[in-house]
């Protein structure tokens, strides 16, 4: 495994319930700020074999990034189920909800 990508596994498995960090954020985090795409793949790719808590993870806007409709409703509901408040259009309030390690 990649030094990045090992490092976005640990900043992904550190975010603390309740809290959600960006795609590009934990790029920045890994220490390669233009590869949220790679964070993306990651996620994908990794996610059940490492136990990631993947639905802590949003787009730039605070948003759902998934386009499947049942994948996007898990994410949804496991975020509020955490205690995140999804507001209009989908749009999570990063102010009060995302993490800064």
């Amino acid at each position: 495994m990649q030094p990045f990508t090992e490092k976005v596994i640990e900043i992904i498995k550190n975010i603390p319930e309740g809290k959600i960090m960006t795609y590009g954020q934990i790029a920045r985090e890994a220490g390669s700020p233009r590869a949220a795409r790679q964070v993306v793949r990651a996620l994908h790719s990794m996610s059940r074999k490492h136990r990631l808590p993947w639905h802590r993870v949003v787009n730039s806007k605070g948003q759902i990034a998934l386009k499947d409709d049942e994948s996007y409703h898990e994410q949804l509901f496991s975020l509020e189920s955490e205690g995140i408040e999804i507001g209009l259009n989908g749009i999570i309030d990063l102010e009060k909800y995302q993490h800064h390690p």
